[in-house]
């Protein structure tokens, strides 16, 4: 289960296309290419275990660069291409990275970054592209590497780093493999069993290609001979589009790329045959139950929803069919055991909100965080990102929401992701948030900001309609007792929503 397996019988066979350029990279190409790449860090003293980063787009040579860490035992950390320079700075210096990678729309801040005191001193710096701002050519510098350097070939991990939703991004490392090529991380293993992966697989990859299950679905693709459509920038129609065009017969998307392809006209939605389509894998932020039942309705039962994190302390899964028995839920566990604990520790019954923790096998550690890594693990080694959840009597899990976003109104905990998902389900609105504002008398006072769909108007019309509306459907105490209105919301590209921009930006008006 290699890449070198297919590149030895299919040389042509294409590994992935770029849906915009339409550049089409083959199973010979990404094998040769990244074995010059591997060959070219090995001559420059990396070793097993060691760190190199990848600050680029959605760009040909991002999987090139993965592959040929893959394949040298190394960790590989994908940088997310709307990071500034300190951001940039910051996750070298942590990860202790010792060759960057980038690309010519992001050179000038890759090499802004290496210029502040808190980036490593970096003499392996390549550029997919014409050499600039400090940055060789990353294709020309492996061309000149002889094949006389033999790396010891290992498989090796990507080493990500959480979205920093709730502050500075956490490094996660996990156990390095080290096995003989072909013989993948564990998780590899539920991918396919679950989606049923294969060389005939064709998946379209919409998200940016930093975030953990894009970058791992398109590799796990690779490694069975499969085609992958990888997009530079989600349109929902052009989604559509592809899906007809290469008959795609996977794909991974978000939440909010459900909401957006729902909220397209009838006449565009109609206009695409998407019946090749078998699996739509989603995860990463919890999908309102109105989104996902119309998602069902117009594609047919082949949504399938996972639960983990970054960590990998928990997966859960669940197909169609099991969701609509079980609105909600986000599924069955198929790693670890989860136990929803009360904040003194204990155990609470089935039905209950908790957090969530795990006891699990899967180790992780979050880098040069010693005490954020003791807070993720009790003294029963179960481990927890801080999730709020229950689990029903037939054993599935479902997401309340994240302890940090929690409101505390008056001793009541409220559960923003109520309101949102009320909210998204309203056809004046494109996005929305909810959060905890301080209140003299309560503590918090719940509050939304909401981005207007299409011709809707923002203003005060709206504002009681939208008011008037969750009242409807939710007890007064998760209600907002404000609404504010923006253009856009700081989401990161996994769907996932940056509240404590939101709650800062909010602190300072006031």
């Amino acid at each position: 289960m290699f890449p070198d397996v297919i590149a030895a019988t299919d040389p042509d066979r294409p590994a992935y296309i770029m849906a915009g350029s339409g550049t089409q990279i083959s199973y010979g190409e990404l094998t040769r290419d990244s074995k010059a790449i591997s060959r070219l860090l090995w001559s420059r003293g990396l070793r097993h275990g060691d760190t190199i980063a990848l600050y680029m787009e959605n760009h040909p040579a991002l999987l090139k660069v993965a592959w040929a860490a893959q394949r040298t035992g190394l960790r590989y950390v994908a940088l997310s291409s709307r990071l500034t320079a300190h951001e940039v700075a910051y996750i070298l210096g942590d990860s202790d990275t010792r060759a960057l990678f980038t690309t010519d729309a992001l050179a000038e801040t890759a090499a802004a970054a290496l210029e502040l005191p808190e980036a490593p001193a970096l003499d392996n710096r390549f550029i997919a592209g014409t050499a600039a701002h400090g940055f060789a050519d990353m294709t020309a510098e492996a061309d000149a590497i002889g094949t006389d350097v033999e790396p010891d070939e290992r498989e090796g991990i990507d080493f990500l780093y959480s979205s920093g939703t709730t502050g500075k991004p956490k490094g996660v490392m996990t156990p390095l493999p080290l096995n003989p090529l072909g013989v993948p991380p564990g998780f590899y293993a539920i991918f396919y069993a679950l989606w049923n992966i294969t060389a005939a697989t064709v998946y379209l990859s919409p998200a940016p290609l930093f975030h953990a299950a894009p970058l791992r679905i398109n590799m796990a693709v690779h490694r069975v001979g499969g085609t992958c459509i990888v997009m530079e920038k989600f349109e929902p129609e052009a989604a559509l589009e592809l899906i007809e065009k290469y008959r795609v017969t996977h794909t991974q998307m978000v939440p909010a790329m459900f909401a957006r392809m729902l909220k397209l006209p009838d006449s565009i939605r109609t206009a695409y045959d998407v019946s090749s389509l078998t699996c739509v894998i989603h995860a990463a932020a919890p999908c309102p139950v109105e989104i996902k039942r119309a998602m069902i309705d117009w594609l047919g039962p082949v949504i399938f929803e996972y639960y983990s994190a970054t960590e990998a302390y928990l997966f859960t899964a669940l197909d169609s069919n099991e969701w609509l028995a079980h609105p909600g839920s986000v599924g069955k566990p198929l790693v670890g055991t989860p136990h929803i604990l009360d904040p003194l520790g204990e155990e609470l019954p089935v039905g209950e909100s908790g957090q969530i923790w795990s006891e699990s096998p899967a180790q992780f550690e979050y880098r040069n965080a010693p005490e954020k890594t003791a807070e993720a693990h009790n003294d029963a080694g179960w481990s927890t990102v801080g999730d709020i959840g229950y689990v029903d009597e037939d054993g599935y899990l479902y997401i309340s929401d994240r302890r940090a976003d929690m409101i505390i109104r008056g001793g009541v905990n409220v559960y923003p992701r109520e309101a949102e998902d009320a909210l998204i389900a309203h056809p004046k609105v494109a996005d929305a948030a909810v959060f905890g504002i301080p209140d003299d008398d309560l503590g918090e006072a719940v509050h939304a900001v909401v981005v207007p769909a299409g011709d809707a108007a923002a203003g005060p019309g709206l504002s009681d309609e939208l008011l008037a509306y969750l009242h409807e459907r939710l007890a007064k105490y998760k209600c907002p007792v404000s609404i504010e209105f923006a253009t856009e919301l700081p989401r990161h590209a996994t769907g996932k929503l940056y509240k404590r921009l939101l709650k800062d930006k909010y602190r300072q008006e006031v």
